[in-house]
């Protein structure tokens, strides 16, 4: 499910997703929009989920009410979905094989970001159980920062958190780690090589897109991209 090994170019700055790559997440949203939609008779499926994975809240909550036809605003769907989120997020765990890649990739000195479309209050309350693992990072760009005007599948989040290296990133040099279709779209459109590691509901037809997929970040080979392999 790789890119040929050709194709792979050696990279010098990882960028990480997080809801759904580093913290499970996307679960936890699944179980709220559900609760809502079962009182419409509706079902929040993954054809519907993989539409609005990745992007900012209202945009995604924009989404929900027409694809379903919900009767509500996005405002209240956005409002009534925060609210059943947030007891539900502090309990968000990390993914399998995050730790060990991080842990690796400070160790040899390697720069990690993370570019999330989470906005502020909704990251504190997600990574509250994980304040020293997110200290590991370089640097956090979130969805509702001045500089990201325009959510996933556009460009900027990506971009932006490359610029926020000392000394900036290149986009060739950058590799991207996402788990969703629009993510993988805006870091195509950065212009830098991508590992998805897709959920196994989402449809294959979802992640042709990728450099590299994988079932999990267990998988990941750091010395295909020119990084130190694991000891």
């Amino acid at each position: 499910m790789a890119a040929p090994m050709a194709q792979l170019r050696p990279v010098t700055h990882l960028l990480f997703d997080m809801d759904g790559l580093l913290l499970d997440t996307e679960r936890l949203y699944s179980v709220v929009f559900q609760d809502i939609c079962d009182r419409y008779d509706k079902k929040y499926s993954w054809h519907v989920k993989s539409l609005v994975m990745g992007k900012k809240a209202l945009e995604a909550a924009q989404i929900i009410v027409d694809v379903l036809q919900l009767p509500m605003s996005k405002e209240e769907l956005l409002q009534e979905s925060q609210e059943k989120l947030h007891d539900l997020f502090p309990t968000a765990a990390l993914m399998p094989g995050v730790e060990k890649l991080i842990h690796h990739l400070r160790k040899h000195h390697v720069p990690v970001a993370v570019a999330t479309s989470s906005g502020a209050a909704s990251f504190e309350r997600k990574t509250r159980a994980h304040e020293e693992f997110f200290s590991l990072f370089d640097h956090i760009v979130l969805g509702d920062d001045p500089e990201v005007r325009n959510g996933k599948p556009d460009p900027d989040i990506f971009l932006a958190c490359a610029r926020r290296f000392s000394p900036p990133a290149p986009a060739e040099k950058c590799l991207v780690f996402e788990d969703a279709p629009n993510g993988v779209e805006a870091a195509v459109a950065a212009g830098m090589q991508v590992v998805m590691v897709p959920d196994a509901n989402l449809h294959r037809d979802l992640t042709t897109k990728a450099t590299v997929v994988l079932r999990s970040l267990q998988d990941f080979q750091p010395e295909l991209f020119g990084l130190p392999p694991y000891e």
